[in-house]
């Protein structure tokens, strides 16, 4: 059987299995299993088991369920009404007047837990029902929350940066850093879109709340201070190079504890629940990546994506006709699978031709991580879309409308940092040179 042939059976039994209802990780292994067993001239046996264990036992990897597990601890706790409270004082006569409270809750809330659903989740069940309660337009609302979910992705720490790192074998420290500033464009993006919004809309608007004295403003901000020390803290000690990824991750874990236990949101209940939950997550994506690694293995021993390599290089695509065609079926696959799936599921198949076209690695998962949070609101199974369908009780098209502009604000980051590169690669250069 030609290679065009093997490629195209392969892709259509992976389709059959995920459409079948199966597993994604039973699904990537089935099918890795297949091409080695009928395409390949190697017994499968000890390479499947080999590369189940190479999979799961990656250092890099250590730091995935620790982070998780800091998320489901601040996910119990009263963080989210403690910012929405310490936020709205200072942004209630701007333009969108609350509305940014979504987009900054979200930023800071994603840069301690690392999740895009558990960051749409944790703040919007605080701010949904008081900004429709205030009178604010019902689609903005939806919106932005949808919107602001995916900064959980791309803010660091981010689960989906140390995924991509353990595929691609680069640094997550590094991921970390360069993640910074693209998610501070992001987030301006999107406050800039409401700033706008604001403006056009404002009529539809509820009227200010009446201005607070300075001393009452200060006293509701200084609730945010935990969750600034703790990002401070974890973020802080891997820019400064004090602690890999794990420990700050550990760091984080402690910290967190700390915060539920103030805020007395800590018990026996909620801490077994935020340890049984950080295993179920850690335990799905860990098995997700060792499929993925057999899949993986197998394309190498049929020659799928080096002869696939050749064959973009044939086409004489340029790097950004490249990236163009990659976001667009980002944009489709996102419409299938969660993030996590799109990452392992294509780097086995991509990665080569990004090397081979000398894209820096470390910028492509910055741009991979963008294409995927596009995922995260891209109907019909945007897993933002989901959460807030579950907190509102609307259809999750109406809630995809809702999120479209910044589907586009997303795309348009995409657009900056591919040219200008220096967005994502400055930062690690600079404090590598350090």
């Amino acid at each position: 059987m030609e290679l065009t042939q093997v490629a195209l059976f392969l892709l259509l039994l992976l389709i059959l299995f995920l459409g079948s209802g199966v597993w994604i990780a039973l699904a990537l292994l089935g099918v890795g299993w297949v091409g080695l067993q009928f395409f390949a001239n190697t017994e499968p046996g000890a390479g499947v088991a080999s590369s189940l264990w190479s999979a799961v036992s990656s250092w890099s990897l250590a730091a995935l369920p620790m982070f998780i597990w800091m998320g489901e601890i601040l996910y119990r706790t009263r963080l989210a009404a403690d910012l929405f409270e310490g936020l709205a004082p200072w942004l209630g006569r701007i333009p969108g007047r609350l509305l940014h409270v979504n987009v900054l809750a979200s930023g800071l809330f994603a840069a301690v837990i690392g999740s895009s659903a558990a960051t749409t989740a944790t703040v919007g069940k605080i701010a949904l029902p008081e900004l429709l309660r205030r009178g604010y337009p019902e689609r903005l609302v939806l919106g932005s929350l949808a919107g602001s979910g995916t900064l959980g992705l791309l803010i660091p720490p981010s689960v989906m940066m140390i995924v991509y790192g353990v595929a691609a074998e680069v640094s997550v420290a590094r991921l970390f850093i360069a993640g910074l500033l693209p998610g501070l464009l992001v987030l301006l993006l999107f406050m800039a879109w409401i700033f706008i919004s604001g403006l056009l809309h404002a009529r539809r608007m509820p009227p200010p709340d009446p201005p607070l004295p300075l001393g009452e403003r200060l006293r509701r901000t200084l609730k945010i201070l935990p969750l600034v020390l703790l990002m401070s803290a974890v973020i802080g000690s891997i820019y400064a190079g004090v602690a890999t990824p794990t420990e700050a991750a550990s760091l984080g874990v402690l910290g967190a504890l700390l915060i539920a236990w103030w805020s007395r949101s800590l018990s026996w209940s909620s801490f077994w629940e935020s340890l049984t939950g950080a295993v179920r997550t850690s335990s799905m994506i860990g098995f997700i990546l060792a499929g993925a690694a057999v899949l993986s293995m197998a394309m190498g021993f049929t020659g799928i994506p080096a002869a696939l390599a050749a064959w973009v290089g044939e086409l004489g695509l340029s790097k950004y006709a490249f990236l163009a065609v990659l976001m667009v079926v980002f944009l489709v696959l996102g419409a299938f699978l969660d993030g996590i799936s799109i990452i392992v599921l294509t780097t086995s198949v991509i990665l080569p031709l990004a090397k081979a076209m000398g894209i820096d690695l470390l910028w492509f998962g910055i741009f991979l991580i963008i294409a995927v949070e596009l995922a995260q609101i891209t109907p019909p199974v945007g897993f933002n879309l989901f959460v807030l369908q579950g907190l509102s009780g609307r259809d999750i098209f109406a809630i995809a409308r809702s999120a479209l502009p910044f589907l586009f604000l997303l795309l348009l980051a995409a657009f900056l940092i591919t040219l200008f590169p220096e967005i994502a690669t400055w930062l690690p250069r600079t404090m590598t040179r350090g």
